[in-house]
């Protein structure tokens, strides 16, 4: 490997596929759904969206990225609100808001733009591409295969329900990666820019149109190398070819 190439961890949802807003425009209809069915209880949209966003992010928080957790944290806002109170619970509701919940991960890809011709550039410029993502292995595959992934990242694709600092780190130490040429890209502060600060390695920045509550988080870590924040991924490939190039220019 000269010193221009390099080896570079993407993110999948939000940094090069839609993905908040599908999640966004089903907690629409599930909080009209609520507000319809308690109505003469003067619940308001927001605080049932704002009820089932913390129920969400606690489920998220003790046990990692799994695909039942958004629709059980549907029923969990519906039992909530019917105990607060007391309209009876329906199985026939619950079962609705679970297959409700579920539809989150039955919807087609929408690649970002510009992601073909970055991953594609980024490859021409002689980098090794990886894919390292957040939730379940059966879904985050399928949106890999129905996008076509593997033509830029091969095997070199990692999934896990707990991305953070000793995941990243651990998977930095696994493959040998050289931290003074390895870069993560992603939009999430929390689980993408901080880990890969903390391992010592570069990190891009490329903030979500639609931003989840869990990514909104303070960065408290010194860079030790390049920490850029991009607003499209076009800017990726001529970002990291400056930088290289002006760390061999000053002999680094």
């Amino acid at each position: 490997m000269t010193k221009m190439q390099q080896t570079i961890l993407f993110d999948m949802d939000d940094t090069l596929l839609y993905c908040n807003k599908f999640f966004d425009m089903v907690i629409d209809q599930f909080a009209d759904q609520m507000e319809a069915w308690f109505h003469g209880y003067r619940l308001s949209i927001e605080e049932i969206k704002k009820k089932q966003s913390e129920i969400d992010l606690e489920r998220v928080l003790v046990s990692g990225f799994a695909p039942d957790h958004f629709p059980q944290s549907f029923v969990d806002t519906y039992e909530y609100y019917t105990d607060l109170t007391g309209r009876s619970k329906n199985d026939a509701e619950v079962k609705r808001l679970i297959e409700l919940g579920a539809s989150v991960y039955g919807h087609s890809i929408e690649p970002y733009p510009y992601m073909e011709e970055t991953l594609r550039m980024l490859q021409e410029d002689g980098h090794t591409l990886h894919l390292y993502t957040g939730g379940d292995p059966t879904v985050q595959m399928r949106k890999v295969k129905e996008a076509e992934l593997e033509r830029f990242f091969g095997n070199r694709i990692y999934v896990t329900r707990h991305k953070n600092a000793e995941y990243l780190d651990g998977l930095i130490r696994a493959n040998g990666f050289d931290r003074n040429n390895t870069w993560m890209i992603g939009n999430s502060l929390r689980t993408d820019i901080i880990p890969a600060l903390k391992a010592g390695i570069h990190a891009i920045f490329m903030p979500a149109e639609l931003e989840w509550a869990y990514n909104q988080v303070e960065v408290d870590v010194e860079p030790a190398g390049a920490y850029f924040t991009l607003s499209s991924l076009r800017y990726i490939p001529e970002t990291i070819r400056d930088y290289t190039t002006a760390k061999i220019t000053a002999g680094s």
